[in-house]
């Protein structure tokens, strides 16, 4: 993969030295330097593949299955877990992290890996939710697990025994209307920069923000190797990698 482009990274930085409130929209795409795979929604390790169970990952991952047959979607979810197991965060969080000491930073991600978190992201949306996190379907019990290796499939409530789910959004299943409320909030004061990294924006509500910058004249940045659903609307493209681009960001702002 390419180096960023210098010229475009001195423009990002001339834009950052006027900004205050910075938007980070991100996806798989900002794991890929933790080893993690980059993948098409929340379905890990299959794209159009259908599973050994022969079912489509859409249909196996789904808010139906787990209530028609958790064993199912525990199966898929222990080898999504699996695959982020071991990994930890990259420089790319590290650094958006960083930059809450010198700007306002809201961080909205698509990921369920947990590493905005752990890097010590705060203004922090997990729109499809963290998969170390665990709740009962049945009463308040919740808990956030390090992995799945302690874990018996399908997990069970150690307090009534009904079927556990992690924190995320499955297949056909609605955002969660907190993380929801907590983007209008955010989107309602406004960005004066707004990045999308490592994503392909499928969603609405992930190119909606870029699509709203870039028509109020809000500077906007790509950082993807690939075109993706916003390429045409974003005002400066890196296409190197979210680690890479980001160190040559803060390498030209200090």
């Amino acid at each position: 993969m390419s180096d960023p482009n210098p010229a475009i990274v001195a423009r990002i930085v001339e834009e950052m030295r006027r900004a205050r409130r910075l938007l980070f929209i991100t996806g798989a795409g900002i794991s890929a330097d933790s080893g993690l795979p980059t993948y098409r929604g929340i379905g890990g390790l299959y794209n159009d593949q259908t599973t050994e169970d022969q079912f489509p990952i859409e249909t196996a991952l789904s808010g139906s299955m787990l209530e028609a047959n958790p064993a199912i979607t525990w199966k898929y979810l222990h080898q999504i877990e699996y695959s982020c197991r071991g990994a930890r965060f990259n420089d790319a969080h590290t650094i958006i992290a960083e930059w809450q000491d010198h700007f306002e930073v809201c961080v909205l991600t698509q990921n369920i890996d947990g590493f905005h978190r752990d890097a010590g992201s705060r203004n922090l949306i997990e729109i499809h939710g963290d998969i170390h996190d665990l709740l009962c379907t049945r009463c308040d019990y919740a808990a956030t697990v390090p992995d799945y290796s302690e874990l018996e499939m399908p997990p069970s409530c150690p307090r009534c025994h009904a079927p556990v789910r992690p924190r995320v959004v499955l297949f056909g299943e609605v955002l969660p209307s907190a993380a929801i409320q907590h983007l209008y909030a955010e989107l309602d004061q406004g960005f004066d920069l707004v990045f999308s990294i490592g994503t392909t924006s499928v969603f609405p509500y992930i190119a909606g923000p870029v699509a709203q910058a870039s028509q109020t004249g809000i500077p906007t940045v790509e950082i993807n190797p690939g075109e993706t659903h916003v390429s045409r609307f974003v005002d400066y493209k890196l296409t190197s990698g979210a680690a890479v681009s980001l160190r040559a960001i803060r390498q030209a702002l200090d």
